[in-house]
């Protein structure tokens, strides 16, 4: 059995990439992989069901580990959640999709992502991941273990994924061209995410964001409209850091649309009808996920150089009044950080932060 090929997009991963290529020999009902975003979780998980589904056990270069890895194939069911949260009707429609018979061979397996949002829906489905029918794998993704997801862990093969090494992003990036100097400050920002960093190695404004970012504390005055204003102007940042990604999107459908009529001059199809299978739904929905996350991954970062110039006062030595101030500020933007994924209007949530920010001591001196 040949997988190195399998995990070659997994980078700095080799604890969990060697429990899945143990487990992928006598793999049990349902697997955890648990780490930050960008640390390649969901690399991993869809290199692993090729190989829980590939028949030579994952070589990584047949058609099913091709299928596999490309979304295709109709014994790989992925299930995202749409809204903010895992809710019971998902709960539902996973049990549903863990009771059908595989399509092509003698197993199938179910890739869910984002549950560190499980939230209420956790008791439905415990049953479902608790005793699926014997084809059925469950191979689920998270970001941490909140308290709903504690008894589903205990179900599962937990696999941890760590926040890559700064050293580890850089050589990345360089090996994908990028200069060294640039690569450490992308790296940097990037917080230990490989895909991240790489979104922003494309992204000329880059620094023009987190400038505007480090510059919030030295525009509040403590009233309300020029937290309002501060605000708008990040947000509209927010939506103009998602370029990139759009334009990366945009190659993706042309090179679908490109398969398409391939595959429609061989069958003989014309007259607008589709190959079957395209794949189109499926790349749209991830496109709307990849827009959404990346909002989000946008704001985090722009929090925390927001939150690394309150820490550069602390180190400074700051007055008294001013490091507590500095203290709370630090504490009211972790609080938003972490409470973002529950939370996904950026403009209000912006706006009630900054209005506190600028009520609190600013820095004398």
């Amino acid at each position: 059995m040949v997988t190195e090929h399998l995990y070659a997009q997994v980078i700095g991963q080799d604890a969990a990439v060697s429990a899945l290529r143990a487990a992928a020999v006598r793999p049990v009902h349902a697997y955890l992989l648990v780490g930050p975003p960008g640390t390649g979780k969901r690399a991993a998980a869809v290199s692993f069901a090729a190989a829980l589904l590939c028949p030579a056990g994952g070589d990584g270069t047949c058609d099913v580990c091709r299928r596999v890895q490309s979304g295709v194939h109709p014994d790989l069911v992925a299930i995202d959640r749409e809204g903010p949260s895992i809710t019971i009707d998902m709960a539902r429609a996973i049990s549903v999709a863990a009771s059908r018979s595989p399509v092509e061979g003698d197993r199938k397996v179910l890739m869910l992502s984002d549950f560190h949002l499980v939230r209420e829906a956790g008791p439905a489905l415990l049953k479902t991941i608790e005793e699926p029918p014997p084809s059925t794998v469950f191979v689920i993704t998270a970001e941490f273990i909140p308290p709903e997801l504690v008894t589903i862990a205990s179900r599962c093969v937990t696999i941890d994924f760590r926040p890559l090494p700064l050293d580890a992003v850089v050589e990345a990036l360089q090996a994908g061209g990028v200069e060294p100097d640039r690569a450490l400050e992308l790296a940097k920002a990037a917080d230990g995410r490989l895909d991240r960093a790489r979104l922003l190695a494309g992204d000329p404004e880059f620094v023009i964001r987190r400038r505007a970012w480090q510059a919030v504390p030295g525009r509040l005055d403590a009233t309300g409209t020029t937290a309002m204003t501060i605000a708008a102007e990040l947000v509209a940042l927010l939506e103009r850091s998602v370029a990139p990604l759009r334009d990366r999107q945009a190659a993706e459908v042309a090179d679908l649309e490109a398969r398409i009529a391939r595959a429609n001059a061989v069958t003989g199809r014309s007259g607008g009808k589709r190959a079957p299978k395209t794949g189109a739904k499926e790349l749209e929905e991830r496109h709307r996920r990849e827009v959404r996350r990346q909002r989000t991954d946008e704001f985090k970062t722009g929090l925390a150089a927001l939150s690394g110039v309150y820490r550069d006062r602390l180190a400074s030595g700051a007055a008294t009044s001013a490091a507590v101030g500095a203290i709370e500020s630090v504490r009211l933007i972790q609080e938003l950080y972490t409470n973002l994924a529950y939370n996904p209007n950026e403009l209000l949530q912006l706006q009630a932060l900054l209005v506190r920010l600028g009520r609190l001591p600013a820095r004398t001196g």
